[in-house]
């Protein structure tokens, strides 16, 4: 009986949702879906929510609220039982919002302005929807890059799990930018300004920290590499270790633009998609943060600007933004390399895939 349940509590379907471009395209907004973790079969797709551009997501901690980007603004959302979504408001973020992300309280949103070169923080009220803007820095800066880097472009923002701590990319000067956070009064402020440096040129777009904390993975947009750092748990400082390529050596590479990265639950492992040449390059990652090359696996899409991983760590969901559609791959749970299903769904431009958060474990006594 108790393998039984345990069997049954592997099986259980969880929730995805994807933002989407809007503009010109068949897609209306956010949509959801469910996967059946068992057996990797993917459910219908439903419009959750309508909705101009939800280009980035990011849910509360409890699930209960999901935030979009919607290009200049961040929208709130409730969940609803069935998994549709109830917009509360939106609030205006600054040029060109491109990513959001949520504190560990949940009272919290944060948003990276591309274009206006910008970050910012808002407070929610205890319904979900947005109170109030917090904070908001300008950041100033160049790279060596005079087309792509004349100042700074945000493209990512991320609290660290202290929640003392929040990340910003800036793909215009090459910087990963450090903040202090005071959760109370949602306010962010330099502290020691930069956490870490790529490779000039690189452009780093987003980031990911490992599941323990001691190290961050950035990959370098433009310079298609990636760079392990080390983390200082105590100031969040970032000191680079390596940093590699994402294609294979000979690889075509023009027109060749990396996109979203992220840590395997188990901590073993970190993936990230190349746009262009459409795969997703697999590393090792080793007791000391350093990684090596396992694969380039095919992303199943074209234009893979977004994925995601469930929190079973079996599955990922590549966003086919080209090609419009989503397809599921397999993670081999001793090698971590990614293999191709039968699975997939057609939606109007995906470009981002976030996982619900699974309930806690029932106590099996």
């Amino acid at each position: 009986m108790l393998n039984f349940l345990r069997a049954a509590a592997m099986a259980d379907d969880v929730r995805f949702y994807l933002g989407t471009y809007t503009e010109g395209r068949t897609s209306q907004g956010i949509y959801t879906g469910k996967l059946e973790t068992g057996t990797g079969k993917l459910g219908p797709l439903e419009l959750a929510a309508e909705t101009a551009s939800p280009n980035f997501l990011a849910l509360s901690p409890n699930g209960k609220f999901l935030y979009a980007s919607t290009r200049n603004s961040v929208a709130a959302f409730r969940v609803e039982d069935d998994g549709r979504l109830a917009a509360l408001n939106e609030l205006p973020a600054g040029d060109g919002a491109c990513h959001v992300s949520v504190d560990a309280t949940g009272r919290n949103v944060f948003a990276a302005n591309y274009n206006g070169g910008s970050v910012a923080c808002f407070q929610t009220k205890p319904d979900g929807s947005l109170a109030v803007r917090t904070a908001f820095v300008q950041l100033t800066g160049s790279g060596p890059n005079p087309e792509r880097q004349n100042h700074p472009y945000l493209h990512s923002i991320y609290p660290n799990d202290g929640n003392r701590l929040v990340y910003a990319c800036d793909l215009g000067t090459d910087n990963i930018w450090l903040f202090k956070f005071d959760a109370q009064n949602g306010t962010l402020t330099f502290g020691d300004g930069k956490a870490g440096k790529v490779p000039a040129g690189s452009g780093p777009r987003r980031l990911a920290l490992h599941p323990s904390g001691r190290f961050a993975y950035v990959n370098g947009e433009m310079g298609l590499n990636v760079t392990a750092f080390a983390r200082n748990p105590v100031n969040g400082e970032l000191t680079a270790l390596q940093t590699l390529p994402t294609l294979p050596e000979g690889a075509p590479s023009n027109g060749v633009t990396t996109a979203e990265i992220f840590c395997h639950p188990s901590g073993k492992w970190l993936y990230l998609s190349n746009r262009g040449h459409d795969s997703i390059t697999v590393y090792a990652i080793g007791g000391d943060g350093r990684l090596k090359w396992i694969e380039n696996a095919p992303a199943g899409v074209k234009v893979p600007r977004g994925f995601g991983i469930d929190p079973t760590g079996r599955w990922l969901i590549a966003a086919g933004q080209q090609d419009n559609k989503i397809a599921l791959l397999k993670i081999d749970s001793a090698t971590g390399k990614l293999s191709a299903t039968d699975q997939s769904a057609a939606v109007g431009a995906p470009v981002c895939v976030i996982f619900a958060p699974r309930p806690p474990a029932a106590v099996i006594k």
